[in-house]
Parts: structure tokens; sequence; C-alpha cells
């Protein structure tokens, strides 16, 4: 069966995959897990990869990559990349969390990213991420709802719905508990949920995500409203569409997924797009092959990567905004993304594959473009194509509400984009 043949089923099914991903470290597992329940082995950057075709996967912190290489696989064979990021804007949780005053517990949080602040108020939040013991070892952990950002009532700032402008410190910072703050432990709270000993953690990465399930909704089921699915939709895409592509592969290319950390604050550490990470995992893979540093510039050549996150839907409270004649709108198709000063890396050649491989999937394509005026923002794709010389395009699909703690995408989207995903892996 085509991979999400029942468009609500697989909207489903990322709601599922949104809910076991809370952190970017949680959503690398949960592609790790998905995966090897498909069949795929999970390899160790330490140790020696074997050769010779089979279905493989690594996990560095937040950031996975999985890879398909067929019998027919040679040195020069190239590669098809099917590229996202796991991480979402929010909080992370400072040195020293355990804070508060007037007889309020409150966690010490740093804003990462460019969330849309006034989205976090008053909502049910989790922590999430990892524990580093003593040992070395690593706990991933997350706790059910926990904190909350509660806004200060209308009557006592009449004139805020005149403007809300919440300062980045002394307003973000939400309250899970009430009490002494000299005898609570936030880290201890997270340790006891891991089943650890608080005595022996030694570091953490932990951040904030909505408790709220994801929900399909809206006449006929249009509307899928989930918090990460910037860009966990395409996550879950391209892990659904690789698992697909799996079954009885066999064709003139590898295809990859590859979903990358820290996208959201510029990509520029070990895990992101403009790190080594798949550079490092493509260079393996060729060694695998016995390829020669001449056999990988020729696999470059003819492969192709797909950077998919999402973009701007149409708003229909707020027109002016957009372009006044590109303007795709949720259910209509995934986007092909497009900016003239290569914030995207579309070109001609990668509009018209992209319609290629749209058309065998049957799915519509939209376009997307930024108004002049209005600034516009990049992906993992111009990274991807500056660091491997790989023709790179940028597609995703249309959403409202990008940033905010609960986004809203098009159903009929998250299948049409899984199934051109498909199309483009299989070949």
């Amino acid at each position: 069966m085509p991979a999400a043949a029942d468009p609500i089923a697989h909207a489903e099914d990322l709601a599922d995959l949104v809910a076991a991903s809370p952190s970017s470290l949680h959503a690398a597992a949960e592609v790790a897990r998905r995966l090897e329940a498909a069949g795929f082995d999970r390899l160790d950057e330490a140790a020696a990869w074997p050769t010779g075709p089979g279905r493989h996967l690594v996990v560095r912190d937040g950031a996975a990559i999985a890879w398909i290489v067929p019998a027919s696989a040679s040195a020069t064979t190239p590669v098809r990349v099917f590229g996202a990021h796991t991480d979402s804007p929010g909080f992370v949780l400072k040195p020293q969390p355990t804070t508060g005053r007037l007889g309020w517990l409150q966690a010490g949080v740093e804003v990462y990213g460019g969330p849309l602040l006034n989205s976090w108020l008053d909502r049910e939040l989790r922590l999430a991420g990892r524990l580093v013991l003593d040992d070395g070892s690593e706990t991933l952990v997350a706790s059910d709802a926990l904190l909350r950002l509660p806004q200060l009532a209308i009557h006592l700032d009449r004139t805020v719905n005149d403007g809300l402008a919440l300062d980045r410190q002394a307003h973000t910072q939400p309250v899970w508990g009430l009490g002494d703050a000299a005898s609570a432990d936030l880290v201890g709270e997270l340790a006891q949920i891991a089943g650890v000993d608080v005595a022996r953690v030694r570091g953490y990465d932990l951040v904030t995500a909505d408790a709220q399930r994801g929900a399909v909704f809206g006449k006929d089921d249009a509307f899928l409203a989930a918090g990460r699915l910037d860009d966990l939709a395409s996550v879950h895409a391209g892990v659904v569409a690789l698992a697909a592509a799996a079954e009885g592969f066999d064709a003139d290319h590898i295809p990859v997924l590859a979903v990358f950390d820290h996208e959201e604050i510029g990509s520029t550490t070990r895990t992101g797009a403009a790190g080594p990470f798949l550079e490092d995992v493509l260079e393996r893979i060729g060694f695998a092959l016995d390829a020669t540093r001449e056999d990988r510039m020729r696999a470059l050549a003819a492969s192709w990567c797909v950077s998919s996150d999402v973009g701007h839907s149409v708003h229909p409270n707020f027109p002016e905004r957009h372009d006044p004649v590109v303007r795709p709108v949720l259910g209509s198709g995934p986007i092909l993304k497009i900016n003239a000063n290569q914030r995207y890396a579309t070109d001609g050649a990668g509009e018209a594959a992209w319609r290629g491989w749209s058309d065998a999937a049957g799915v519509p394509v939209q376009e997307f473009v930024s108004n002049n005026a209005v600034p516009c923002g990049s992906t993992i794709g111009p990274i991807t194509a500056t660091r491997l010389g790989i023709r790179t395009l940028d597609v995703g699909i249309p959403i409202l509400s990008m940033h905010s703690a609960r986004e809203l995408a098009g159903v009929a989207d998250l299948a049409g984009l899984t199934r051109v995903a498909e199309a483009f892996l299989r070949g």
C-alpha cells in the first residue's frame, strides 16, 4: 500500500510521533524506533560499518540519518536525500533552574530560537530531554504536564488588548509548583520521573513542549493542530516514506533520510545541517562501496537533496502580509519554496524535478514566495547545497501559526508530502 493512503490515519500517526517527540533528542530516538521496526539496523559511529546491501541508520544526539544500499549499488551510485529538522522554537532549561518567589516555584528558562511568545501563555507544558549521569550514560526523560506561563489578568492591565508586550526574561519564567525554591529541585523532579538518583545527574539538556496532544478537526476533518509541526511534519513524512520505499527497493540510487537538530538557531552544530554529520555518513557509505574521492564526486554530481520544511499559508485575516499573486492555502498540496536571493535552494531544474515526482504521486503542487516587503526565512536547503555541492530544492507544507506552541496544518497536505517523498526516495 502506498504511504499515507488514508490521510486521517496518517495525520493521527503524525500526532503520535509529535507526542513521542517533545524534544529533538526524543524525535531522533522515535525515528530510530520506527525505522528499526521497519527492518533498519542501527549502527554505532564508533564501530566499523558493514559493507554490501542493507538498511541502516545512525543517531547523533538529536539528529538521525537512515539509508538503503541496494544490491546494485556501486562506488558511483548517487544518493537522494530527504532532509528535515527535529528542533522547534521554545524554551531551554537554564543552569540553577529551580527559582521562584512569593510562594511560587518557577523554572529558569532561556528562549530558544524565535517562538511566538504569546502562544505559550496559559498552556500546560512538558519538560523533556536528557539527563547525563556521573558515568557518562544518558537517560531520556519527559514529564507530563508540569509547567505553565500564566498570563496577567485583564483587570490588572486594561490595555493588554491594545498590544501585548512580553519581556523575554521577566515574563517567560513558568510556574511549576508552590512553596520555597530553597527546598525544591526541578531537576530532581525529572530524575524521579526517569528513575535515577538526582545525585548522579551531572548535566542535562531539557526543553519545554506543549502537553496537549495533536487533534484532527474542522469541516471534513481538514485540519491538524499540534505542537512542533515545524518541522516534525517533514520528519514524519520522511520516516513513513523511507519505510514504504524500503519494501522491495531496487533502484539506481541510495535513498537517504537526514533529520538534523538546531535548525531554529542556525544549524552550526555537530548535529546541525551546517555540521559534518551528513557528509560523514555519505563518506562512510562510499568507503563501504570502495569509493575513491573521484567516485564520490561523481556520485554527488548526480545526486539530489529535497529539503523539507514548513512554509506560510495565506492567512485570511492578514492577506496583505503575503505575495499578492502567489498564495498557497492549506489543503491544496505541498509547496515548492522559491526565493530570488537563495534563502531557498530551489532553481528551475529543481522545480521541474519536484513537479515530476508530484505528478508520479498524483499530488498537486503549490508555489510559495515571500512578499517583497517581508523578510524571508531560510532552511537547511542552502546549507546542504553549500556543504556538499549537491543539487537541492526546498519544499514543505503550508501552515498557519508558524512558531506557535500549537501550529495548524492541512490533513491532505501532510499525506501529499509523504506520497511525493516516497516517489522521490523510491525513484
